[in-house]
């Protein structure tokens, strides 16, 4: 990690890594947690390979949906790690990126207490980063990590 250009943030969800993989690579279940509640999230694309499209929409109001994310995996290691890039959209054109072009690694490593996941989002320059992180990057992604957790460890408790 670079303190300069990247953003970081960690957390143990109380569930088994499967279950927390799961949430990420169905498109169903990323809907419910992906974006900070109360707005709503549409997947449009979640091709979960190398060079697979990654598209959501967003609203606030549930009826009107406008474009969220257009982003390519670039790394999928099963239930391990996932790498994504807005740097490149879904068709693997290079994008200009709003607010910011960022490359997000989301690590899934079993933990006691269930999986330990850890997210590290790089930028191309400080710029970019100080940009990332006054748009409420800690609130945004620790909100939707919040939400993650919720969702896979209602799961387990639902299994048990």
């Amino acid at each position: 990690m670079n303190p300069e250009l990247d953003l970081t943030l960690r957390r143990v969800i109380r569930a088994p890594r499967a279950r927390v993989w799961d949430a990420w690579t169905d498109p169903e279940s990323l809907a419910q947690w992906w974006l900070p509640a109360p707005v709503r999230c549409l997947v449009d694309k979640l091709e979960i390979r190398p060079g697979g499209a990654f598209v959501t929409r967003m609203s606030e109001d549930g009826v009107e949906f406008v474009p969220h994310l257009n982003a390519c995996f670039l790394v999928v290691d099963e239930r391990a790690r996932l790498v994504f890039t807005t740097a490149l959209d879904s068709d693997w054109r290079p994008a200009a990126a709003a607010p910011v072009a960022m490359t997000a690694e989301i690590t899934l490593r079993d933990h006691p207490d269930g999986t330990d996941y850890h997210v590290l989002v790089r930028h191309g320059d400080p710029s970019a980063r100080a940009r990332h992180e006054e748009l409420g990057f800690a609130d945004g992604w620790g909100t939707v990590t919040g939400q993650l957790a919720a969702f896979a460890e209602r799961l387990v408790g639902n299994r048990t």
